[in-house]
């Protein structure tokens, strides 16, 4: 069947639905097409799933820290993984469920549960029907990539995604790969109760961070016990005995590692193979991106890529930010920018490590000239009070104009207390604006202030941790 519609939304992501909602409150009539599960990544594989599970591991290691706090735990606990799982999954469940509720009672919005694929610059097939539109937004998303390592294909193993539905807690859990996926699902299932071994490429973690905040990310995770492989070459895989080794040639220690399970953290690839964008004049980058300008636009007039698929951004926050100005400059004349947003992320590991604006080797490599202000969590109270003291906060600031370039917090509440200093770049405040703050007491954001007031040159040696 053929039919017509003001606008295609490819994908029920954190960029259409919302997109959805207001083309068509503004009159458009749309065909919202989504082929799994509503939600995209954040809601079934990503951000809802793995912030419950961490919620568990959370309650799990304040149980067994009560002798801290002055308790006297009545049992030992054991981890109902079952229950684990089964509380995760009602929580993205109701979301699912939310989101799609909303989309089917949409009115002007059609439903299609189909794949999509080009057939012209305004046409794609959808399951058995042809739909045409003068406006497609493409919200497809990615999904884990699995790269190629030696010996893969004989051994069996998990992605980010397939994980979650893991029936069993792993003995041993081997990880390769310790960008966001990899340290969070490393902390969440030794808090869980495995062993952890994660094996890593480079020498040593968040090599796009700054070096002070990859050592007390680090310290936290070797402190409860998880085993750290950095600098690892020639990483390959292999079975023994039926259960996974991976082997590497470290220059430290060449032992291959041993476990029980095996998750690959090693990156995400956009959805955008199987769309066939060359009937549309587009095509992907060398790494399956679809470019884009400023605003968002394709190659192509009148054909849009939004969140995951653009590469401007794998962030939940960048995809709806995407709608936003997708939305603005549509519908209310706007003329809003990939390039206004400000660099922001975070990764849920406990502490949290939050990071906006520049890194301290960023501001060195640009020659800008800078000062830093520094202050460990032991400094600060509410950290003290919680008994929580590891990491710090990390502030730096234009030396001639006083402008804030950037801050890192690694910290309890480090991603909440961040936002302080997010709404004053936004603001285009200065450090000086910032230091005559009053904020709450006590919190840890109280401190931020303070660590305005206690600005030092950064000099040529790196800040000390």
């Amino acid at each position: 069947m053929n039919q017509s519609f003001d606008a295609l939304i490819i994908g029920a992501g954190q960029a259409g639905p919302s997109l959805a909602g207001r083309l068509t409150a503004a009159g458009w009539t749309v065909a919202l097409v989504e082929r799994k599960n509503f939600g995209g990544t954040c809601v079934n594989t990503g951000c809802t799933p793995t912030k419950a599970l961490i919620a568990s591991a959370k309650a799990a290691q304040t149980m067994r820290q009560a002798a801290h706090y002055g308790l006297e735990p009545a049992a030992a606990f054991t981890v109902d993984l079952a229950k684990v799982q089964a509380r995760k999954d009602a929580i993205v469940q109701a979301s699912r469920n939310g989101l799609e509720q909303w989309l089917t009672q949409m009115p002007g919005c059609t439903v299609f549960r189909e794949t999509a694929r080009f057939l012209s610059p305004t046409t794609m097939q959808v399951g058995d029907d042809v739909l045409a539109a003068k406006h497609i937004f493409l919200n497809v998303g990615g999904r884990p990539a699995s790269p190629p390592l030696p010996g893969l294909a004989q051994v069996p193993y998990f992605t980010s995604s397939t994980i979650l539905a893991l029936s069993e807690l792993p003995a041993h859990l081997l990880i390769v790969g310790a960008g966001a996926v990899g340290l969070e699902f490393a902390q969440l299932f030794r808090r869980l109760g495995s062993q952890v071994t994660i094996v890593e490429r480079n020498p040593r973690l968040l090599p796009h961070d700054d070096a002070d905040v990859a050592a007390a990310v680090a310290e936290t995770l070797a402190s409860e016990g998880i085993t750290l492989r950095l600098g690892a070459e020639c990483i390959s895989v292999s079975l023994e005995n039926g259960q996974p080794v991976v082997e590497v040639s470290c220059e430290e220690d060449a032992t291959p590692s041993r476990g029980s399970h095996l998750l690959l953290a090693m990156g995400r690839q956009p959805n955008t193979d199987d769309l066939q964008l060359e009937r549309a004049g587009l095509h992907a980058d060398a790494h399956g991106y679809i470019p884009v300008d400023e605003e968002l636009q394709t190659a192509t007039p009148g054909i849009w890529a939004l969140g995951d698929c653009n590469g401007r951004g794998a962030f939940t926050h960048t995809s709806y930010n995407d709608f936003e100005i997708v939305a603005a400059n549509l519908l209310d004349h706007g003329q809003r920018r990939v390039s206004d947003r400000l660099p922001v992320s975070a990764i849920y590991v406990d502490p949290p490590f939050a990071k906006v604006g520049l890194t301290e080797a960023e501001v060195r490599a640009a020659g800008t000239p800078a000062l830093v202000g520094k202050r460990p969590m032991t400094k600060v109270g509410r950290a003290v009070e919680k008994g929580e003291t590891l990491g710090f906060i990390k502030v730096l600031v234009h030396a001639e104009t006083d402008q804030i370039l950037g801050a890192s917090i690694v910290g309890v509440g480090g991603d909440e207390a961040i936002h302080c200093i997010i709404t004053a770049m936004y603001a285009k405040q200065t450090a000086a604006f910032m230091r005559r703050s009053v904020f709450i007491h006590p919190t840890v954001s109280e401190l931020i202030p303070t660590v305005f007031g206690e600005l030092q040159p950064l000099d040529a040696e790196s800040t000390k941790y």
